[in-house]
């Protein structure tokens, strides 16, 4: 039998209820580190509701979740797991640099200039790197949040809806430091509508009305149908 310490994720009978109306029916996962994973589902169907839960950033109405055994939201959990936002939040005061400097010695990252600065230029970001990131346009400031997100160590990777606003040439930079993130072994969890990203995971879980509807490999079903289906 698997430890929950064995386990990047666990859900017991995670729910959540908004008085009468129910955004996410009670659901069990097991997700293993390592473990490359889609999340999909029609707008509305819980997707952000469940991964806001599972980071510790929403109260479940029900059951519980866990990071590498340690419930979410606890000091450990965070410790472990990075949250990428599809509405990234950020300090009026701090540049971008400034930014990534104090998110990575917040956790421990000793020569935090070096990730930096090859973020910034994974992500076309070099020139942009001493202005203010709420002054960014919408593609901007997701390049931006994924640098953030990105330049501290992690175990597991919480990510919603990273695609949308990014310019092809951010979305294929975006792939390619999620499947390196991947070849190191961190676990993903990727909230999407890019079906291009469905194609490289290796687990694929579906929501429909916060229902889980799928939990498979993406080659046996039809995708772009679990995503259409309202």
């Amino acid at each position: 039998m698997t430890s929950l310490r064995e386990l990047a994720l666990s859900t017991l009978q995670l729910s959540k209820d908004y008085g009468d109306r129910p955004a996410v029916l009670p659901i069990d996962l097991q997700i293993p580190f390592g473990q490359h994973v889609a999340l999909v589902g029609h707008n509305g169907s819980g997707k952000t509701t469940l991964l806001r839960m599972v980071a510790g950033l929403l109260d479940p109405s029900g059951g519980s979740a866990r990071i590498g055994g340690h419930l979410s939201g606890s000091t450990p959990a965070r410790a472990a797991l990075s949250w990428l936002s599809d509405t990234p939040t950020f300090y009026d005061d701090l540049s971008l640099r400034e930014h990534l400097e104090y998110v990575a010695q917040l956790h421990g990252v000793s020569d935090s200039s070096v990730r930096a600065e090859e973020l910034l230029s994974r992500l076309q970001l070099e020139n942009r790197g001493d202005d203010i990131p709420t002054t960014f346009s919408r593609g901007l400031r997701q390049k931006a949040a994924i640098a953030i997100a990105l330049v501290r160590p992690f175990q597991v990777l919480l990510v919603d809806e990273p695609f949308v606003g990014l310019d092809e040439a951010g979305k294929q930079s975006l792939l390619e430091l999620l499947d390196e993130a991947a070849a190191d072994g961190r676990t993903l969890i990727v909230a999407t509508h890019e079906l291009t990203f469905v194609d490289r995971v290796q687990r694929l879980l579906a929501l429909r009305d916060g229902e889980l509807v799928y939990d498979g490999s993406p080659g046996d079903t039809d995708v772009h149908q679990l995503v259409r289906a309202g």
